[in-house]
């Protein structure tokens, strides 16, 4: 009897068991499939020391958006970090741009086309032009893979979108994508490609600026008032990765080879007032540029943080100071002043006017 007694629990507890751990599998396998949080910007995607936080954005809501080059992209509440890549349907861990659009839908824009996430879910969008099918890797006339990273997106006035990629400018009206450049009535004497686009800005007179990125790039900064485009050199580069617009309403750009330079609304000037700073800007609500510092050789880290200018003097911020050691490639001034500044090595750090603070681990 007892024998038998022992039989029966053993394979009561052995089924109990058995049923526990499929049980925890399930639970896991369900908890896999939850985007996940952190109480600070945490990498799970095995990104390298060269990936980094390329872009950044505060929503109407007040949450902070961080894009990065293998990560995916981050939303942070103020509390904590929710992680969005390829699981939750991002088309690439690689994001370039990101935009909230009037209605409040976030777009993404990644190395293998655009995104939109409306605040359930993450849905891809294709770009049908007359030429490219952007996002789907299909040119209609080739049948040739065409992979096409969205390098930068704007939101004008009128509520078009516009997005610079590696194969031309398109805009969306809500409906429709267009090809830029296609209509006959735009006057292009400069016979403009704006093939790839790192950034670009409507300015407060309505002026649309486009800054040329890398080759097949190389164009330097196009201006379109609306009915024709020209193309301008400053410095001779052909290279500018950011536009900035200034509290006075002028106009910073600045130049990968040849250092930066301000337009008044009539000319061109070199900004000379400093050496030894980078070119990734920003102009905040009060008045101040903030400059990068220079690449160090290897590039993944910084010669010497970044730059405050007040327009009078110079404030230099390092590691002394609890900056971090790699280089700079997007800065986020946030609704309370505080500035966001996003690093290789897909960093996070924020500057409340006093000291700097670590997000990333």
């Amino acid at each position: 009897m007892s024998k038998l007694f022992l039989l029966i629990a053993t394979v009561f507890v052995f089924v109990l068991s058995n049923g526990q751990n499929i049980s925890n599998a399930d639970f896991k396998s369900q908890a896999s499939k939850t985007t996940p949080t952190f109480s600070k910007l945490k990498k799970t995607q095995g990104s390298t020391e060269s990936d980094n936080i390329c872009c950044s954005l505060e929503d109407k809501a007040g949450n902070l958006w961080f894009g990065t080059t293998g990560e995916g992209v981050y939303k942070f509440d103020g509390n904590t970090f929710k992680q969005y890549t390829q699981f939750d349907g991002l088309i690439s861990n690689a994001v370039y741009s990101i935009l909230e659009d009037f209605s409040g839908k976030i777009w993404i824009g990644t190395s293998d086309g655009i995104c939109v996430f409306n605040g359930n879910k993450i849905e891809k969008k294709f770009i049908l032009g007359s030429t490219f099918a952007i996002g789907s890797n299909v040119d209609y006339y080739t049948s040739k893979s065409k992979k096409t990273t969205i390098w930068s997106m704007m939101q004008d006035k009128s509520g078009k979108i516009w997005f610079g990629t590696g194969n031309g400018v398109y805009h969306y009206n809500g409906e429709s994508f267009t090809r830029f450049l296609l209509y006959d009535d735009i006057i292009n004497k400069d016979n403009l490609k704006l093939t790839l686009i790192d950034d670009m800005l409507q300015a407060k007179n309505g002026d649309i600026w486009f800054a040329s990125g890398l080759p097949p790039g190389e164009e330097g900064v196009s201006l379109y008032d609306g009915k024709s485009i020209k193309g301008f050199k400053p410095n001779g580069d052909g290279w500018i990765r950011y536009i900035q617009e200034d509290s006075k309403g002028n106009l910073w750009f600045s130049g990968r080879n040849h250092g930066n330079f301000i337009y008044d609304g009539k000319s061109f000037n070199n900004f000379t007032e400093k050496v030894g700073i980078g070119n990734s800007i920003l102009a905040d609500k009060s008045g101040n540029i903030w400059f990068t510092g220079e690449e160090k050789q290897n590039t993944d880290e910084s010669a010497n943080g970044i730059w405050c200018y007040n327009g009078e003097v110079f404030k230099n911020y390092s590691t002394v100071d609890g900056m971090s050691k790699y280089s700079v490639w997007s800065m986020l001034e946030d609704k309370k002043g505080n500035i966001w500044i996003g690093t290789r090595n897909t960093g996070l750090y924020k500057f409340d006017g006093k000291s700097f603070l670590k997000f990333s681990e």
